[in-house]
C-alpha cells in the first residue's frame, strides 16, 4: 500500500488517491527499483538492483530492443528520449515516478473516455479504468499508441473508488449473477474474413 503522504505529494492531481492506489495495485510493484524487461514477448531475468544507480544501468544495457517497465508504477523507460544517457534516477525516485506515472495514466485514461464519448456517469468508470490498465500494459488502445499519444485533455469522472473484483474484468464485473452479464462478442474476426 502507498504511503498518503507520497499519494499527496506525488501524485498526477487528477486522479483520486482511491484511483491511484487501484492503478498503482493493478500495474506497478513495491519495489522502487524494480525492473521488468521483456524482449520479444518473453520475460528476461535480470539481477536485482541494489541502488538507484545500478537500476539505471540495467535500464540503460537492457533499453534497445526490449521493453524496459520501471518503479512503482513500471513506467515504460526511454519513452520520448533519443538515447540511453538521457535516462536518469527519476525513474527509480518513488516520487518521481509516481509523478510520472500517474500523469501518464491520467493521460490514457482520457484518451480512453474520450473514446468513449467522455461519460458522465460514475457507473461506467470501473470499464473506463480497466480499458485504461489494459492500455498501459500493452501500450495500446484500439490500435493507436498510447504513451506518445496527444493528451485530449479534459476531465474523466471517478468513481470513489475501483473494486478489485472491477479491475480487469470490463462491465459485466458490475453483474451479481451470470444471467445478468451482458453479451460480448468480438466481430472484427468475422467482418475481416467476409471483405473480399
Amino acid at each position: 500500500m502507498l504511503d498518503a503522504v507520497l499519494i499527496k505529494e506525488c501524485t498526477d492531481p487528477s486522479l483520486k488517491p482511491a484511483i491511484v492506489e487501484q492503478f498503482v495495485k493493478a500495474v506497478g510493484s513495491d519495489d522502487p527499483l524494480a525492473i521488468t524487461v521483456k524482449s520479444g514477448g518473453r520475460l528476461i531475468l535480470i539481477p536485482k538492483p541494489k541502488t538507484p544507480e545500478e537500476a539505471i544501468e540495467i535500464v540503460r544495457e537492457n533499453i534497445a530492443g526490449s521493453i524496459v517497465r520501471v518503479g512503482l508504477t513500471q513506467i515504460p523507460a526511454g519513452i520520448g528520449i533519443k538515447d540511453a544517457s538521457e535516462l536518469n534516477l527519476d525513474l527509480v525516485d518513488p516520487c518521481a515516478n509516481l509523478r510520472m506515472g500517474t500523469g501518464m495514466f491520467a493521460k490514457i485514461l482520457r484518451i480512453v473516455a474520450k473514446w468513449y464519448g467522455n461519460p458522465t456517469s460514475e457507473e461506467v468508470f470501473p470499464q473506463l479504468f480497466d480499458d485504461a490498465v489494459h492500455a498501459w500494459r500493452t501500450g495500446k488502445f484500439e490500435g493507436g499508441g498510447v504513451f506518445q499519444a496527444e493528451d485530449p485533455g479534459g476531465a474523466v469522472v471517478q468513481r470513489s473508488e475501483v473494486t478489485t473484483e472491477n479491475t480487469g474484468k470490463g462491465e459485466d464485473s458490475l453483474a451479481k449473477k451470470p444471467e445478468d452479464a451482458s453479451i460480448r462478442i468480438d466481430l472484427k474476426r468475422i467482418e475481416n474474413r467476409m471483405r473480399p
